[in-house]
């Protein structure tokens, strides 16, 4: 009788751990509604590493942890992978800190334009001054030539949505 006691409670702890897990990871998702989008970017771990370093190194982290609102267009470490070798340790040098901020800027819209807003414009102006094409086909939406392949990560102070290529300001 005693065994099966044993048994029973050492069940009972397994799913109330388990329980507790879910819980958990409903309310890490909650918690990340109210963080701003440079916490945000942070903790996606290696997701946005490198976005992260490149915001770090042109001097960006307080602007985008500012009231906003503001929607990036947030590369994948993989994006940035994908450019030439030797770009981004470039662009990462103190002397090419006005190139880089082009650059990230060129990924940043004032306002919050969600999913939604996405699909019915043509183009936006970003924060570095110049426009991105927005096309929408067959489902997919495409930021200039870069795929959004995650939308709506909702911030404090905008919304993050994922793209598989850097975009580059011509």
């Amino acid at each position: 009788m005693g065994g099966n006691n044993m048994k029973r409670f050492g069940a009972f702890a397994v799913l109330s751990v388990l329980a507790l897990f879910l819980v958990t990871g409903v309310n890490a998702e909650e918690k990340a509604k109210t963080k701003d989008i440079v916490d945000t970017a942070v903790g996606a771990g290696d997701t946005f590493s490198t976005l992260v370093a490149a915001v770090k190194a042109g001097d960006l982290v307080e602007t985008l942890k500012g009231k906003g609102p503001f929607t990036v267009f947030a590369p994948t470490n993989e994006a940035f992978a994908a450019l030439p070798k030797g770009t981004v340790e470039s662009l990462l040098k103190p002397e090419n800190k006005e190139k880089l901020v082009k650059i990230l800027t060129y990924h940043v819209v004032a306002g919050n334009v969600t999913s939604a807003d996405v699909v019915k414009l043509k183009s936006a102006k970003t924060v570095a001054g110049s426009e991105v094409t927005i096309t929408v086909k067959d489902g997919k939406v495409s930021i200039n030539e870069s795929e959004v392949t995650k939308v709506d990560i909702t911030c404090t102070n905008g919304v993050i949505h994922v793209i598989n290529k850097v975009l580059l300001p011509k």
